[in-house]
């Protein structure tokens, strides 16, 4: 794609994507003059172009390094959106000429930080059979994630509670299924606490989600109505965290039946008891109000088979 001549100046809130393909160039040449060579123009024309750019932006996208340049953390930023931009470019001019895309399936995915990292793998691995996929995970704080999807960043995100209803966006929760909860342990604490499940429990040490979770709220109120005071040495934001603490061998730690399995090879632990009163429930938050997306699909109707039966 060459240009001889920028026919629109864009104003300063508008993008001149003349402009940003020659900075798109820069970052490929890796330099001024070779993106000069390339785009067929005179380099101090290729550096006013930037500089105009950066002015829109409001943001410098370069760092001089001797005779090159680098991108800066904001030019790298702004690159992946050049080379999505300009993909879909060619996309768009090859289905105009009748000729077949090769591009892939997307599916970005935001996973609440509080969803147990094992549950969101078991949930999205369906997806992954689909040929010619491409699937980006993003973690986060759900009501940050729900931003993302409200603005399309996002196809869907994957949390442990439905949509707040004092949340302002157009989304809907799709319920996957749920599991009960399992207490599991060393080997050598297992064999002691699993003797008098779930009596023996009283003043075990524990390690449990922060208390501004949904599971820590859950087990709080089944710890009370079974008059069981647990002596808890630590409390987790990250349940990864909490899962490589809990294979040292220290405390009992609480994960979903669901993937009891996985997790008890993981990290060499064993059952220690199985609670039914406690529910996880795990949902898929989309825009849409009946799910379309083919990967979305596929791990709603995997999720439902693989999760309700734990």
């Amino acid at each position: 794609m060459t240009y001889r001549k920028c026919r629109y100046n864009a104003g300063m809130d508008q993008l001149n994507y003349y402009f940003l393909h020659t900075f798109w160039t820069v970052a490929k040449e890796g330099s001024l003059v070779a993106a000069a060579e390339k785009l067929l123009l005179a380099q101090p024309t290729v550096s006013g172009q930037i500089r105009e750019l950066e002015k829109a932006l409001g943001q410098k996208l370069f760092d001089r390094v001797g005779r090159g340049v680098a991108l800066t953390e904001t030019g790298r930023h702004v690159v992946r959106y050049a080379e999505e931009i300009f993909a879909l470019g060619r996309e768009l001019m090859d289905d105009v000429a009748g000729l077949p895309t090769a591009r892939p399936l997307r599916l970005l995915v935001g996973v609440a930080d509080a969803l147990p990292k094992a549950v969101a793998h078991k949930l999205l691995r369906p997806a992954l059979a689909i040929t010619d996929l491409r699937m980006v995970c993003r973690e986060g704080k759900t009501d940050q994630l729900i931003a993302e999807l409200a603005i399309q960043r996002l196809d869907v995100v994957l949390a442990d509670t439905p949509l707040n209803p004092a949340v302002k966006v157009k989304a809907f929760s799709h319920l996957l299924g749920e599991s009960g909860v399992s207490i599991v342990a060393s080997e050598p604490l297992a064999k002691v606490y699993r003797r008098d499940f779930p009596r023996a429990l009283d003043r075990a040490p524990f390690l449990l989600p922060t208390e501004n979770t949904t599971l820590r709220r859950s087990l709080d109120q089944w710890f009370d109505a079974e008059g069981i005071r647990p002596n808890v040495k630590t409390e987790f934001e990250d349940s990864a965290l909490l899962k490589c603490f809990g294979r040292d061998g220290t405390a009992l730690f609480p994960i979903a039946t669901a993937v009891e399995a996985d997790v008890c090879q993981q990290f060499h632990v064993r059952l220690v008891g199985r609670i039914e009163e406690v529910r996880e429930r795990f949902y898929a938050i989309s825009v849409e109000r009946r799910i379309k997306h083919p990967a979305v699909l596929a791990i709603s109707q995997r999720a439902q088979s693989t999760l309700n039966n734990s």
